[in-house]
């Protein structure tokens, strides 16, 4: 492998989401260095973590519809069986809801976790509480989409917390989404919950890492043979 091409691999591409943020700490960091060069090479790290918090990298994504993949990166902040939120329509039975909470330092790209078509998008106002915790998925600002696929329908909501004030959202209902494909971002640190029929089965423990587009979060039981991938 040439040089270039062990560059071009290390580099992990910027979400255009980003790019004016990028820029507008770019020129911030020009203007204070005209003030004191310390704060020009503050400005410059605050530059290049904006790029990183923006980045957009490539994710491996198991191709099988019995499997629920992570929408987020981040830790695993819970796993219960509950009610979903009243706005989802996704009736009063419990569900197995799984939260996947991001930093300001995880990839803020949000990916489907299952492949389906949106058949409800709602986008709900309320408060920026800590998104870790547990009221924050009834009481924060959202948005929530509703896939119907072939094990039921599933919801997966987009949370604001603390320091994030924005959620992206770009799928639109009857859209359909293959797993692991891009459908939204949230800026600066929040949540992702998703709420599965009780049929399906975690996967994984509060505190465990998870990477969106990969991480497998549960599973629906069935006779399936070998799971094959998709680059994106």
């Amino acid at each position: 492998m040439s040089i270039i091409d062990s560059v071009r691999n290390a580099l992990v591409p910027v979400h255009r989401e980003g790019y004016k943020f990028v820029a507008g700490f770019f020129v911030a960091s020009v203007l204070l260095g005209l003030i004191a060069d310390p704060l020009f090479w503050i400005g410059l790290v605050l530059t290049a973590w904006c790029a990183y918090f923006f980045r957009d990298p490539e994710r491996v994504t198991p191709l099988d519809d019995d499997l629920v993949i992570s929408p987020a990166d981040g830790r695993v902040s819970s796993v219960v069986r509950m009610m979903p939120p009243a706005e989802l329509g996704l009736g009063s039975d419990e569900m197995l809801r799984i939260s996947v909470f991001m930093n300001v330092f995880d990839c803020h790209v949000n990916r489907a976790p299952v492949k389906g078509r949106v058949v409800r998008k709602v986008y709900s106002k309320g408060s920026f509480l800590n998104a870790e915790l547990d009221k924050a998925s009834s009481e924060n600002e959202r948005s929530g989409l509703v896939l119907e696929t072939g094990h039921g329908q599933i919801g997966v909501v987009q949370i604001a917390g603390l320091v994030a004030r924005r959620i992206l959202c770009w799928a639109d209902e009857n859209d359909r989404l293959d797993a692991g494909e891009r459908f939204g971002l949230i800026r600066f640190g929040s949540r992702l919950d998703v709420f599965l029929p009780a049929s399906a089965r975690s996967l994984v423990s509060v505190g465990q890492t998870a990477i969106a587009g990969e991480t497998t979060l549960a599973e629906f039981e069935s006779n399936k043979g070998p799971v094959v991938s998709r680059r994106d």
